[in-house]
């Protein structure tokens, strides 16, 4: 989940089970703070799930007096990345503590080979309590997470010089077929034209 800042206004993104593409035109610019999972509801005081596949305006969550001010202090800032993290850790410390198990969560669905009913199972709670738990936190079920977080670690793999092929076997694919097809059905392009246009 991102908080975004373009052309004088605040937006989230909320998480996505399929790929988003943006088509903005060209020169626009774009401000972002990425939350670790399961942060992004602490924030910004809602459920993760509320967000799932959309994008909408600050305004909609926070109080319009306190976007517009942020809003202003973002466009005079020097370093308008630091104002809206300062901004977001503030909010962050004033929110209540986060469930601890949701650390274990995101440890276990960053490994190959999760097994819900296991990872359930050693947080003491059924199956259906840590799907609604995932839900709230991270705006899918543990499934999904996985899937996320295996992309986002094969990614980090192949960027740091790993073949596609060894990245696919470390993080628990099957192969790299099925690393491409899972690349292309979470970020929406192949993993060629995905790795072009990162920064």
């Amino acid at each position: 989940m991102d908080l975004l800042w373009s052309e004088g206004r605040l937006s989230v993104a909320g998480p996505d089970t399929r790929a988003h593409l943006a088509h903005d035109p060209p020169g626009r610019d774009w401000l972002g703070l990425r939350f670790p999972p399961g942060t992004a509801p602490l924030v910004l005081g809602v459920p993760a799930v509320e967000l799932r596949d959309a994008r909408v305006p600050l305004t909609g969550l926070w109080p319009a007096a306190e976007v517009r001010e942020l809003e202003d202090r973002l466009s005079r800032a020097a370093a308008p990345g630091a104002v809206l993290e300062e901004h977001a850790a503030v909010r962050l410390r004033a929110a209540p503590p986060p469930d601890p198990r949701l650390r274990e969560v995101v440890r276990a669905a960053a490994r190959p080979g999760m097994r819900v009913a296991d990872l359930a199972e050693r947080l003491g709670v059924g199956e259906r309590r840590l799907h609604r738990r995932c839900l709230e936190a991270f705006g899918y079920g543990p499934r999904t997470l996985h899937r996320v977080l295996r992309m986002r670690r094969a990614l980090v793999l192949i960027d740091a010089g790993r073949a596609p092929a060894e990245a696919a076997h470390l993080v628990g694919c099957a192969d790299q077929a099925h690393l491409s097809r899972e690349i292309r059905t979470l970020a929406g392009v192949p993993l060629r034209e995905l790795r072009r246009s990162a920064p």
